[in-house]
């Protein structure tokens, strides 16, 4: 059994994983300002980017569903790991040696489970590649061949061929230490009546791989006429594949993706290979299953679809009636989209692998090139089902289209499209078909909800929150004044304990200028949950001040904190005067009234203190 991972091996994993990079290869993240970065955040669906990665201090934190931590973390929640497979995972990335505290050196085999499958799957990615060019893997070459893939083609995709033999796989494997049991449970075997037997066999193979590149699957060709089985096989669900989350080649496409805000998706392997090697980089192929709503979550965090981000998704699909019956389905999630959806169709029925066998390079791009709005797709297509020679054809038609046009968020898109379909049916009377279309829209969105009205955030706790905020990003900004502040200063409870934090970690006098050493300290000290998610944000959140305003919007935030505690004093001062009796109780009277006078005194130079940021 291993023992614990030495602290200095964390540390210097953390060192070596830069969380820009670690987390780029997940989403794609934009500059924020301040040196913060952004992006649509992984673990929840969303419109517009709320999570922030702060390289400065290590950390990440999305205000929108509270996930925060450091890279180690990000890669625990995002890969599904424990703590101790989340560093070795890193480990290897970065090309660090762990040592255990118990155990020396802990060889590959004492990894966690994904890693071990992530391992095996590598290794039959490497075999059955090397299998492609032995005498029997012939029928494959052929089948590259007859599709315009050479050699290095079928290198740079890692493409293979699985043995026509029940345990060549399974034998490899075994022999490099892998048991029966994880072969299966990675979906590269399956059990047969002696033991576990090959998935793939007289297969060409195609490996999967996530968008950090690592194999986590594979697709298989059908290549023999004996072979009974469907034309492609996939890996089944596994703990590392889930063929509703994969899209084949985003590891190759997800940084033109990102750097063109275009993605293309095709239907199948060589459809990707032929875009790819076509000046196509940015295309995608599901694995097996139709393109739902997975699916657009990974996209969507390559392309940062957002409101003020235009950025573009087009769907091929064959001309034939399944094909445009496929694009009708991709018409029902294009909305899960901010980004604009096209559709291209090749009218001839060529997909875009047989499209640069007959016409070359340039027809893959001209294709990609050629896309349509897929909303206008989505109409024609209906109203192509109707008559349109006939008034009860056309009538039918603008019925069947109505819904799809009614269904468009955009209001100002909606109209165009009204317009554009009284056009294709010939009505020449605008006013009639958005009349019909409007009460289309009003039956399908029902009585809009008022939305609830957020509760007010007190000034007071907001100036908390930012002078807590600069404890944490910038304390040498805040000096000896900040550590002589009373608990008392800070009224929300979730402020009074941050505060008690700081002052447990030695204070602002020991954070010297801050970065990742200060915040990981406040961390070891906050010993609750909720305590370390809010230092978590707080390291992240942007000071809502300019870098060359910050040491005047420090002072201005301490001199507001400092009146609002003395306007507390005051409030009390008051309530005592209001008690006594100014003829009998003259001497306390005075007394306090004198405190009262010293008090607004001190509140007017606080205020304007405060008013100089």
């Amino acid at each position: 059994m291993a023992g614990r991972i030495r602290d200095v091996d964390i540390a210097l994993v953390r060192e070596r994983s830069p969380i820009a990079e670690v987390i780029g290869e997940h989403i794609q993240l934009r500059n924020a300002g301040g040196g913060n970065l952004k992006g649509l955040c992984p673990f929840h669906d969303e419109k517009s980017p709320s999570f922030n990665v702060t390289p400065e201090r290590g950390m990440y934190f999305c205000f929108g569903c509270g996930e925060g931590g450091d890279v180690i973390t990000f890669v625990e929640k995002i890969e599904h790991l424990s703590f101790s497979e989340s560093v070795e995972r890193l480990a290897q990335r970065a090309g660090v040696q762990l040592q255990y505290e118990q155990g020396g050196y802990v060889p590959r085999r004492d990894h966690g489970e994904r890693a071990r499958l992530i391992e095996a799957h590598r290794a039959a990615a490497e075999f059955y590649a090397g299998k492609l060019f032995a005498p029997d893997a012939a029928a494959g070459r052929r089948f590259l061949s007859e599709r315009g893939f050479e050699r290095a083609d079928a290198e740079a995709f890692g493409v293979g061929y699985a043995p026509n033999e029940w345990e060549a796989l399974t034998r490899h494997l075994l022999g490099r230490g892998f048991s029966a049991e994880e072969l299966v449970k990675g979906g590269l075997a399956k059990e047969g009546r002696r033991g576990p037997i090959d998935r793939f066999r007289g297969r060409l193979i195609w490996p999967i791989r996530d968008a950090t590149g690592d194999v986590i699957g594979f697709g298989a060709r059908k290549l023999l006429d004996s072979d009974d089985g469907p034309k492609y096989l996939n890996t089944p669900d596994t703990p590392l594949y889930k063929k509703s989350q994969v899209l084949y080649g985003i590891d190759l496409a997800k940084r033109e993706i990102s750097k063109r805000s275009q993605a293309v998706i095709v239907e199948g392997y060589t459809d990707v290979m032929a875009c790819h090697l076509a000046g196509v980089p940015t295309a995608v192929a599901t694995c097996g299953t139709s393109f739902g709503e997975e699916h657009i979550k990974i996209l969507r965090r390559f392309l940062l679809d957002q409101a003020e981000f235009r950025g573009e998704v087009i769907f091929t699909f064959d001309g034939d009636a399944a094909g445009q019956k496929a694009a009708l389905r991709a018409f029902a999630d294009e909305q899960k989209f901010v980004t604009q959806t096209y559709v291209a169709i090749q009218p001839d029925g060529l997909d875009p692998c047989d499209l640069r066998v007959k016409q070359g390079d340039a027809a893959v791009r001209d294709l990609v090139a050629s896309r349509e709005p897929l909303f206008q797709f989505a109409i024609r297509s209906t109203i192509s089902r109707f008559d349109l020679r006939s008034n009860e054809g056309k009538i039918a038609a603008l019925d069947a289209a109505a819904p799809i046009v009614a269904g468009i968020k955009d209001a100002g898109l909606r109209k165009r499209y009204a317009i554009d379909l009284d056009r294709w049916l010939g009505f020449m009377d605008e006013r009639f078909v958005m009349e019909r279309i409007s009460a289309v829209a009003g039956a399908q969105q029902g009585r809009p909800q008022r939305a609830p009205r957020a509760a007010p955030v007190d000034p007071g706790v907001r100036v908390e929150a930012e002078l807590l905020k600069l404890a944490v990003q910038r304390p040498a900004l805040l000096g000896p004044r900040f550590d002589a502040l009373d608990a008392q200063a800070f009224t929300a409870a979730d402020h009074v304990a941050l505060h008690q934090v700081v002052t447990a970690a030695g204070g602002v006098a020991a954070a010297g200028h801050g970065g990742r050493e200060w915040v990981d300290r406040l961390l070891e000290h906050a010993h609750e949950e909720g305590l370390r998610a809010l230092v978590t944000r707080f390291a992240v959140e942007p000071i809502q001040a300019d870098a060359h305003a910050e040491e005047r919007y420090a002072a201005a935030m301490l001199a507001a904190l400092e009146a609002i505690a003395v306007d507390r004093a005051i409030a009390q001062v008051k309530s005592r005067i209001q008690r006594l009796n100014p003829v009998e109780e003259q001497q306390e009277y005075n007394r306090l009234f004198g405190e009262l006078v010293a008090l607004e005194q001190q509140r007017r130079v606080l205020r304007d203190r405060a008013a100089g940021s």
